[in-house]
C-alpha cells in the first residue's frame, strides 16, 4: 500500500485543496502521471504520482481543504486490500493517552512547574537539585500564588523540608515581590462582520488567506516608507513607438511601456545593491541576482511571477518572458519556481488610470516599486508652458534594510534611465 499524501507545493504552503481529481478508483496509474490538480497558497498546481498502481481509495473530496502531509489516496496492487486497512485521517481512532505517572504524593495534586523547574535554583538554605519540584502544602501553594512568592526562592521548616504557610509569608516579607512582566503584544484580532440577509457569502481562496496573512505580517513587522518621483516620460514614449515598427518589422514582439520600465528597474538594481537585498533578522542578505517579480492580478487575488536576471536580458525577451508567464498565471498554470526566489517587485496599475500608489512590500524582499498611469500635464519650461507625459512611481522600502538615501539613490537613477530611454537598451 501507498499513501498519495498532500505536498508542499510552494514554500509558504501549509494547506491545499482538491480542485480536481484527474483519476478515479480503479484506474491505473504510471509513476509521474497528474493524478490530481491542487489549489495551493499560489496556484492550482499538479500533483504526480511518485509511485505506479492502482488507485484503490480516494480520501478526500474534491473541494476539501487539508494540511500538507495528509493522506488524500491509497495506491495498492488493484487487489482493494489497500483500500480496506486505509481510512481518512479525520476517521483514524485516536491513539489511547499515555497513563498519567504515579504522583509521589497521591493524596495532593503535583505543584504548577516553576520557572527554577529543570535547573538549579538558589534557595535561603541551599539549592533545589535539577529538575525536583519543592514540596509544599496545599495551603503554602494557594498563599504564594496569592503572594507573588516563588516556590523554588523557599525553604520548608515542615516536616521533611516541606514548605508551609509559615515559610511564604515569610519570604514574601523578607523580599519584594517581582513585579508582574508586562503582557505581550498581541495583534489585533481580524472584526467578524455579520453577512447581512441580502449579502452573499463567499470563501476565500487558498491564494486570497495566504495574500491577505503575509501582506498582514508585511505591514506589522516591516517599517515602510514612502518615495516618490514624476517623470518625465515623453521621450520614452516616442521612442517606444519608433522601439515597436522596427521590432514588427522584424518579426519581434510588441514593447509596453512597463516592460521598458522592468528593463529599467533591473538596471538600477544592478547598479544600486543596496536596493536588492532582504532582511534576514540578525542579517542583512545581498542578492548577488536580480529576480523581477511583475505582480498580476488574478480572480482569485495576486500573482507574482519572477522574471530571473532580468538586468542581463533585453527589452524583447523581458517581454516575451513576462507576456507568456502572465498568461499562465491567469490561467494557473505557473510552476513553483517560476513565482520564487524574487528580490524586488514591481506592482503596475497605469492600465486601470491610476496615477498613483504605495504598494505593500512582498516579504521577504525589501522594495516594491508601484508604477501609475503616465499622464499628459501642463509644465512650465524656459518661460513656456509645455505639454509633457509625467509617469509617477512610488517606492515603498522596508527601513530596517534600506535607508532613505539608499532609496532615493535608487529612483534618481531609475528616473535618469526612463528620461533617457536609450541608456535602458545600452
Amino acid at each position: 500500500m501507498t499513501e498519495i499524501q498532500m505536498p508542499r507545493l510552494s514554500d509558504t504552503m501549509e494547506e491545499g485543496v482538491i480542485a480536481t481529481w484527474r483519476k478515479k478508483v480503479g484506474d491505473s496509474i504510471e509513476r509521474g502521471e497528474v493524478v490530481a490538480d491542487i489549489e495551493t497558497d499560489k496556484a492550482i498546481m499538479e500533483l504526480e504520482a511518485f509511485d505506479a498502481g492502482v488507485l484503490e481509495k480516494l480520501l478526500v473530496e474534491e473541494g476539501q481543504t487539508v494540511p500538507i502531509g495528509t493522506p488524500i489516496a491509497v495506491v495498492g496492487d488493484g487487489s482493494g486490500s489497500a483500500a480496506e486497512s486505509a481510512a481518512p485521517a479525520a476517521e483514524k481512532p485516536a491513539e489511547p493517552a499515555a497513563e498519567p505517572a504515579e504522583s509521589a504524593e497521591p493524596a495532593e495534586p503535583a505543584a504548577p512547574a516553576s520557572p527554577a523547574e529543570g535547573s538549579a535554583a538558589t534557595t535561603n538554605g541551599g539549592s533545589v537539585a535539577e529538575g525536583t519540584r519543592p514540596k509544599a502544602s496545599p495551603l503554602a501553594k494557594a498563599v504564594a500564588k496569592d503572594l507573588g512568592v516563588d516556590l523554588a526562592s523557599v525553604r520548608g521548616t515542615g516536616p521533611g523540608g516541606r514548605i508551609i504557610r509559615a515559610d511564604i509569608e515569610a519570604a514574601a516579607s523578607s523580599a519584594p515581590a517581582e513585579a508582574p512582566a508586562a503582557p505581550a503584544p498581541v495583534a489585533p484580532a481580524a472584526p467578524q462582520v455579520a453577512t447581512p440577509a441580502d449579502a452573499e457569502e463567499v470563501p476565500l481562496s487558498n491564494i486570497r488567506k495566504v495574500t491577505a496573512k503575509r501582506l498582514t505580517e508585511s505591514k506589522q513587522q516591516a517599517p515602510h516608507f514612502y518615495l516618490t518621483s514624476a517623470i518625465d516620460v515623453t521621450e520614452l514614449v516616442a521612442f517606444r513607438a519608433t522601439l515597436n515598427e522596427r521590432l514588427q518589422a522584424a518579426g519581434g514582439p510588441k514593447i509596453s511601456i512597463n516592460d521598458l520600465v522592468v528593463k529599467a528597474v533591473a538596471t538600477a538594481l544592478r547598479a544600486n545593491p543596496a536596493v536588492n537585498v532582504s532582511f534576514g533578522g540578525d542579517k542583512l542578505i545581498k542578492h548577488k541576482r536580480v529576480n523581477l517579480g511583475v505582480a498580476v492580478a488574478i480572480e482569485d487575488g495576486l500573482i507574482v511571477p519572477v522574471i530571473p536576471d532580468a538586468d542581463r536580458k533585453s527589452v524583447s525577451e523581458i517581454a516575451t518572458e513576462g507576456r507568456e508567464k502572465a498568461g499562465r498565471a491567469r490561467e494557473g498554470k505557473l510552476k513553483l519556481d517560476e513565482m520564487s526566489g524574487g528580490t524586488f517587485t514591481i506592482s503596475n496599475l497605469g492600465m486601470f488610470g491610476i496615477e498613483q500608489f504605495s504598494a505593500v512590500i512582498n516579504p521577504p524582499e525589501a522594495a516594491i516599486l508601484a508604477v501609475g498611469a503616465a499622464k499628459d500635464e501642463l509644465q512650465l519650461r524656459d518661460g513656456e508652458v509645455v505639454a509633457r507625459t509625467i509617469l509617477r512611481v512610488t517606492l515603498s522600502a522596508d527601513h530596517r534594510a534600506i535607508d532613505g538615501a539608499v532609496g532615493a539613490a535608487f529612483l534618481q537613477q531609475f528616473t535618469a534611465l526612463l528620461e533617457d530611454p536609450l541608456r535602458i537598451i545600452a
